[in-house]
């Protein structure tokens, strides 16, 4: 009786940690995405019928390929929006940007905080 019960154990716990990594995978493709539209990519619906629709290797990374002399940067998305965004070195230049600009706001955010290095009684930490 106690075999079944530790495998449904390791079962479950073995499901809530796929749901977690796949849950975390999932935000930091909207966040991604959401910086991707921002910055002024295109986004591209693909053809469900089509088998290899996705032509950004590897998905959920930005990734730059020259096509006619020109740099283009893709980024793929085959689980979430099973979508493509486009972009040019413009695009590009401007995602930077942003995301410069969004792990200031968050490091700022960190030190307000954290203010003179004290924890949440107001005492001053060693």
């Amino acid at each position: 009786m106690e075999q079944p019960a530790r495998l449904v154990g390791a079962a479950i716990a073995a499901m809530v940690l796929l749901t977690g990594c796949a849950t975390i995978r999932w935000l930091q493709a909207r966040d991604t995405e959401e910086l991707l539209t921002a910055a002024g990519f295109k986004k591209q619906l693909v053809d469900a019928a089509d088998p290899k629709p996705l032509d950004a290797e590897p998905p959920y990374r930005l990734v730059s390929r020259t096509k006619d002399g020109t740099v283009q940067y893709t980024y793929a998305d085959p689980d979430n929006c099973r979508c493509v965004y486009l972009g040019g070195s413009k695009e590009y230049a401007e995602y930077r940007r942003l995301v410069t600009e969004r792990r200031l706001d968050d490091e700022r955010r960190r030190a307000a905080d954290d203010v003179w290095g004290r924890n949440s009684w107001g005492l001053e930490l060693p």
